[in-house]
């Protein structure tokens, strides 16, 4: 095992300000699921021999606490951190299977829990619409690492927009002003749309949308997090897949 040298942890210091292309991973079994599904790891740092779990995977360093701590964003990590390279997916292939659309949202632990909901639910591709960036520390801890088991597609608004027009593309829109969601079919392949926490879908966003559904409430309750709406729009249009 190597120890790690002070010119080392600086430049990792500086790379994690820096560097909105590395993941800084510092949770044992998002690690595991990141390198089972493709992530390469550069460099894992370890406070003691024993969290070696990777073997000669690639360089592993023998660091003391406080380097794990200042270079996690947890309050209390595992004693491992994993420094990898996150390739954003440009790709952007037809669905085959329904999908999921956020639409500027900004909280990272909105994203992360939606994007779990997503790979529970058999949405496959998942479509960032100038939100969070994927490698945010909280939504991949949020998204309890299935982060990585998914097509994770990171665009511009514009970009979207063409390519949705292009391919005639089905977006399902949730907003308080809907048809009841559970009072819906679905046929085809569907796209569903969350939008911003506070501004909801937007404009041109909505114009390419076929359908707008609800989540009926009791009166008095304005909305939904957003995360928790999608996740029961999502769930029922898997559930109509199971009968």
């Amino acid at each position: 095992m190597l120890k790690a040298s002070n010119n080392l942890i600086k430049d990792l210091k500086k790379q994690k300000r820096e560097n909105g292309s590395l993941l800084f991973l510092d949770n044992i079994k998002i690690i595991k699921d990141a390198i089972s599904n493709g992530i390469k790891p550069k460099i894992i740092l370890v406070e003691n021999e024993k969290l070696n779990l990777w073997g000669d995977i690639c360089d592993v360093f023998l660091v003391d606490r406080k380097t794990i701590e200042q270079l996690s964003d947890c309050k209390t990590p595992q004693g491992v951190l994993c420094v990898a390279e996150y390739i954003q997916d440009v790709d952007l292939e037809l669905p085959k299977t329904n999908f999921l659309v956020m639409d500027n949202l900004q909280d990272p632990g909105n994203v992360g829990t939606l994007i779990r909901t997503a790979t529970a639910c058999g949405f496959k591709h998942i479509f960032l619409i100038d939100s969070v960036n994927p490698t945010n520390s909280k939504l991949i801890r949020s998204s309890v690492g299935t982060i990585f088991q998914s097509k994770i597609i990171s665009v511009s608004k514009s970009k979207f927009i063409d390519y949705a027009t292009k391919n005639k593309l089905k977006l399902l829109k949730a907003d308080m002003s809907g048809e009841n969601i559970f009072k819906c079919n679905f046929n085809d392949i569907i796209g569903v749309v969350v939008g911003n926490e506070g501004q909801g879908v937007s404009k041109e966003i909505s114009e390419i949308c076929c359908k707008t559904v609800s989540i009926p409430m009791e009166k008095g309750v304005e909305s939904l997090n957003a995360a928790i709406s999608g996740a029961i729009i999502m769930y029922q249009i898997y559930s109509k897949s199971l009968k």
